[in-house]
């Protein structure tokens, strides 16, 4: 059984209120927590059943709507908007305050943090930051674009800001970032089949307006930005050696390049002298693993790792 609680913060733009939420145990002992970075346009209560699973054992989990996402706008016409410059800088600061405020409430526990999609990729810049400050990390969905593309994403997107305006909404960069993911699921009954078997699912995504935005165009460029931090050396060489890292993706994940890209990831932070480094890639899943028709796997290999660098006593079912 699990608690849900909904709180706000102030966030690092000086501007907006951050939507969050806590998963808590209900009469269990806290033996830890996860902290959950969701991707791109999505929320954070699209994660509400994993955040169940893991409360029985004994875990709090929490996250927080990222701006331009869920309940931390302050109108519907800012989803998919970021900042005017640096957003992602504020994304993952908002993350590090999030942190903080769960930290203060269990200052004892193992703290652990998982990033899907986008969400791995701003994991990835945080664990360069503040790797030190946690436990482990979950790297999920995650994706290795090659320096030239990303560049390119980048320069598109900022000569069309020049010329339309930040908030303005490219159908050109929306495609080169995302337009090709369902190609290899044709004929798709959706355009979102490339997230999931699970069908149920699938429609949930398509008919939910907090999934189905377009990023704005400086949106898109500040995600190019992050992509180029992630894949920096120097960026990479400042994760903590020590800290445990868990890549986890499907092989048919389009975004990772069908696995591929995992991999690369994987032996970037392995040729950095990561120590305790562990990969898996689902065979015939897709993008969210965590809502994928075999969940329940993914779900309990997610628990013996992070129970396996929990030092406290822990729960059986």
């Amino acid at each position: 059984m699990a608690v849900k609680k909904v709180f706000y913060f102030d966030s690092s733009d000086g501007i907006h209120k951050i939507h969050s939420v806590l998963w808590e145990p209900k009469n269990i002992s806290v033996i830890g927590v996860i902290q959950i970075a969701h991707g791109m346009t999505e929320h954070i209560e699209r994660y509400g059943l994993f955040a169940e699973f893991m409360c029985d054992y004994g875990f709090i989990v929490t996250g927080n709507n990222h701006l331009g996402h869920g309940g931390s706008v302050t109108t519907e016409d800012e989803w998919g908007f970021f900042a005017r410059k640096d957003g992602f800088g504020f994304l993952v600061k908002d993350m590090y305050t999030l942190k903080t405020i769960i930290r203060k409430e269990y200052p004892k526990v193992p703290y652990f943090l998982l990033g899907h999609s986008m969400g791995s990729f701003l994991s990835r810049i945080f664990i360069s930051r503040y790797g030190e400050e946690l436990n482990g990390a979950i790297i999920m969905g995650t994706a290795n674009q090659p320096k030239t593309v990303v560049r390119l994403g980048k320069f598109i997107a900022g000569v069309i800001a020049q010329f339309k305006g930040l908030n303005y909404r490219s159908q050109l960069i929306h495609s080169m970032a995302a337009g090709g993911y369902n190609k290899s699921f044709e004929p798709s009954k959706t355009p979102y089949d490339w997230l999931s078997k699970d069908e149920k699912i699938v429609r949930e995504y398509h008919g939910d307006k907090r999934c189905t935005f377009v990023f704005t165009v400086s949106a898109y460029r500040d995600m190019f930005d992050g992509l180029i931090e992630i894949a920096d050396k120097k960026s990479i060489m400042r994760i903590p050696k020590t800290l445990p890292i868990y890549l986890a993706a499907g092989a048919k994940d389009p975004v990772g390049n069908f696995g591929k890209g995992v991999e690369q990831v994987f032996n970037m932070y392995k040729s950095a002298g990561i120590k305790d480094l562990s990969i898996k890639l689902y065979a015939n899943d897709r993008h969210e693993i965590l809502n994928e028709t075999d969940k329940a796997i993914v779900y309990e290999d997610l628990l013996t790792w992070i129970r396996q660098r929990c030092p406290y006593p822990q729960l059986t079912k």
